[in-house]
């Protein structure tokens, strides 16, 4: 039986077929994402990252996935995910253990720090862009 893994160190892509595919330990740095696009691109927008982060700090920019929603779940601590809307509106979410909301695509987003936070990430990634704060 093999070891289990730690999603926060290793990453999966769930792809078409239902497939659910473990990532190479996570590098923390662009390159890795680059190694994730020419690893999975080819299932465009119906491939997804499931992610773990934890946060300090409040998120230093902003970030919109164009072609999918993106589900966010609060594990421990507490954050602020503000969304930015194509029509300018903000609103805010506080998220807590066993909290989540959904990012839908073309919502900017970003995430303030209450406490230690960490969450789960269930992203169409294709397209992401990014902006400063």
């Amino acid at each position: 039986m093999a070891a289990p893994n730690r999603l926060e160190e290793r990453f999966v892509h769930l792809g078409p077929g239902a497939t659910a595919v473990p990532q190479p330990a996570f590098t923390g740095g662009m390159e890795w994402y680059e190694g994730y696009d020419t690893r999975h691109g080819g299932d465009g927008r119906e491939g997804r990252l499931v992610s773990h982060y934890s946060f300090t700090e409040d998120w230093p920019g902003w970030e919109m996935h164009p072609h999918g929603s993106e589900v966010v779940i609060c594990t421990a601590g507490s954050m602020v995910l503000t969304q930015e809307w194509p029509d300018g509106r903000r609103e805010t979410v506080t998220l807590n253990p066993g909290d989540y909301t959904i990012n839908p695509p073309g919502v900017w987003h970003i995430a303030d720090v209450i406490q230690p936070a960490s969450a789960i990430f269930i992203t169409a990634g294709e397209g992401t862009e990014h902006r400063p704060r």
